[in-house]
């Protein structure tokens, strides 16, 4: 079957991609679409964002449909400077990944150069009727004001992203140690919650 995952971010549709189709899901993005919708990402945190994207795709195309978002908190911040669901756009302006990766590393150094970091993702599966709803968070990593020379684009953080356990940069991390972290990844829950709610 096909499942529509309302995001354009190719590092995102790539994290799932391989895994749903080992389920016989064949997984499309907005960048599949002939269109885009302009959508207010106006909720008030990670799973009703993603529930107006999911629900705003499935009424244009019929197609059960995945919307996700993420919240950043970084600890040590005061209240109006945390990003929550604005990530990606800072006083009313969408950033490009090096734009994010100077304007978090240069706010990490105004509070110190290192701040405990944590990611809340939510997700929603809408097909026209009630909408299911996934919510997990990764943390315990550090958020550094000394960028790393590496890039994963669609993924700007990682270039300032460092793990507590071995104090690397996560893009300088070997396949070996990926693999290690990635034992605590909520990936695969989160491809068990679709592959359990798209029928």
């Amino acid at each position: 079957m096909k499942l529509l995952f309302a995001t354009t971010n190719q590092a995102k549709i790539g994290r799932y991609k391989e895994a749903l189709e080992e389920k016989g899901i064949e997984l499309i993005s907005i960048n599949d679409l002939d269109f885009k919708l302009a959508i207010d990402e106006n909720g008030k945190d990670a799973i009703e964002n993603a529930y107006i994207k999911a629900k705003m795709y499935y009424e244009a195309t019929k197609m059960t449909t995945i919307g996700m978002d993420n919240c950043l908190w970084i600890e040590g911040l005061p209240k109006e400077k945390q990003p929550g669901t604005h990530v990606r756009r800072v006083n009313g302006k969408e950033l490009t990944d090096e734009e994010m990766i100077t304007y978090y590393a240069d706010l990490v150094k105004q509070y110190g150069g290192k701040l405990s970091a944590k990611w809340v993702f939510g997700m929603v599966i809408y097909k026209g009727e009630e909408a299911k709803e996934y919510s997990f968070s990764k943390s315990n990593f550090y958020l550094v004001d000394q960028p790393c020379q590496k890039r994963n684009p669609g993924y700007p953080l990682d270039s300032i992203s460092i793990l507590p356990e071995n104090g690397k940069y996560w893009l300088e991390l070997t396949e070996e140690e990926k693999k290690e972290h990635k034992k605590k990844d909520k990936k695969d829950k989160a491809i068990e919650f679709i592959v359990n709610n798209i029928d």
